[in-house]
């Protein structure tokens, strides 16, 4: 069996960041956007926008925050601790801001409105306002 980049990655980053739900084989998630939001912190770390070290203590502080306002810390609300780390980084490390994030999580929203249940979701020029 020949061993990805990704499957080292994601080995690493479950040593590296506790908590991490995994199986024998590797992550368990929920639904497909935890998925997304893992892959592009991997996606993200090879590109060298943060360091393992980075993310692991931007992941522990809005964890810290998230349980402060109130998170139960059952485990239920983990990737959107990583969704958070995500934007936070990415908008520290300037890669975009919090106007385009915003942008594009409103533009997500209309999309997914007008979009029947079951049939993939298409973002149009007019989705972003």
């Amino acid at each position: 069996m020949v061993t990805s980049t990704i499957d080292h990655k994601v080995a690493e980053a479950a040593l590296v960041v506790p908590g991490i739900p995994i199986d024998q084989k590797g992550p368990v998630f929920k639904e497909p956007w935890e998925a997304e939001a893992f892959a592009m912190a991997l996606a993200l770390f090879d590109r060298g926008v943060f360091t393992w070290g980075e993310w692991a203590a931007t992941l522990g502080d809005e964890i810290k925050k998230a349980q402060a306002a109130g998170d139960p810390d059952t485990g239920a609300t983990y990737y959107r601790h990583w969704l958070s780390t995500l934007e936070r980084l990415v908008t520290e490390k300037q890669v975009t801001t919090r106007e385009q994030l915003d942008s594009t999580h409103d533009a997500w929203e209309r999309a997914a409105n007008r979009t029947p249940h079951g049939t993939p979701i298409v973002l149009q020029p007019d989705d972003f306002g």
